[in-house]
């Protein structure tokens, strides 16, 4: 496989983790940093990690977030509102890597680009982070951002929809490494009953092109769901689901320890 999973033969930090055996499943559970707070953002990341999470994915609040559903954005626009900016985000990024599982940043390119691509490749190197997303580049034209990632050695990981060609499949895999994202529907993100039914076949696809992990996100939300992808994924990241319970004044740890429990 030409491209960036050749450059470290060896196995990055997330690519390890996250490869299961058999029907292994990983959970990556979502916190959006500075939601509800800052202080139980980190909390609940933290806790994550401890419960067994194989990484944590961290969010950071934006006032434009084309790839989030409602219950994302809600999160987002209420740290936003309590002043959250990217740099905080990876200083909550940075304290739930002390727990020790990997921690993924999830982020759109502008603020990226207002902080400064070297510098937020150094903050996030600094901060323990282990890769990042960022779902608003093409993998195709994403080189002024990945190459200072690369750099600093940090993980970058693309997003395969359930539109996307084997050609352009062939193309994301190439700038990926940690992970390859796919998406589970056409949408944004949010809980959803049933899962795509075309999704094991957009699995199979995927596994052809790479020998990366996959994680497959949005949608999923129940342990039906994670039960159903064991097996076919590696990995699957759940968001909303757990979101929605602190929207509902709920913590989200019981229904983390359920999807945990699915897993195995």
């Amino acid at each position: 496989m030409a491209g960036r999973t050749e450059l470290r033969a060896e196995g990055s930090r997330l690519e390890l983790t996250l490869h299961r055996q058999g029907d292994e499943l990983g959970l990556i559970p979502y916190t959006m940093a500075g939601y509800p707070d800052r202080s139980r953002s980190i909390e609940h990341g933290r806790a994550y990690a401890r419960a067994g999470a194989a990484a944590v994915e961290v969010g950071v609040p934006y006032s434009d977030p084309l790839a989030d559903g409602p219950v994302v954005q809600r999160a987002g626009q209420a740290a936003l509102d309590q002043g959250t900016t990217l740099a905080d985000s990876i200083r909550v990024a940075a304290a739930i890597a002390e727990e020790g599982a990997p921690v993924v940043l999830m982020t759109y390119v502008n603020p990226i680009l207002s902080h400064g691509a070297k510098r937020f490749a150094a903050d996030c190197a600094g901060a323990g982070i282990a890769g990042v997303i960022v779902p608003d580049v093409p993998a195709e034209e994403s080189e002024p951002l990945t190459d200072p990632l690369r750099a600093a050695g940090l993980d970058t990981i693309f997003l395969v929809a359930p539109t996307s060609p084997d050609a352009r499949i062939r193309q994301i895999v190439q700038q990926s490494s940690g992970f390859v994202y796919c998406v589970t529907l056409a949408g944004v993100t949010g809980p959803r009953a049933e899962l795509d039914p075309g999704l094991e076949a957009l699995l199979l696809r995927l596994r052809a092109a790479t020998t990366l992990p996959v994680a497959a996100g949005f949608g999923i939300s129940t342990p039906v769901h994670l039960r159903r992808l064991r097996g076919k994924a590696d990995a699957a990241v759940v968001a909303s689901a757990l979101l929605a319970r602190i929207h509902a004044g709920e913590e989200p740890l019981t229904l983390a320890g359920e999807l945990l429990q699915a897993c195995r």
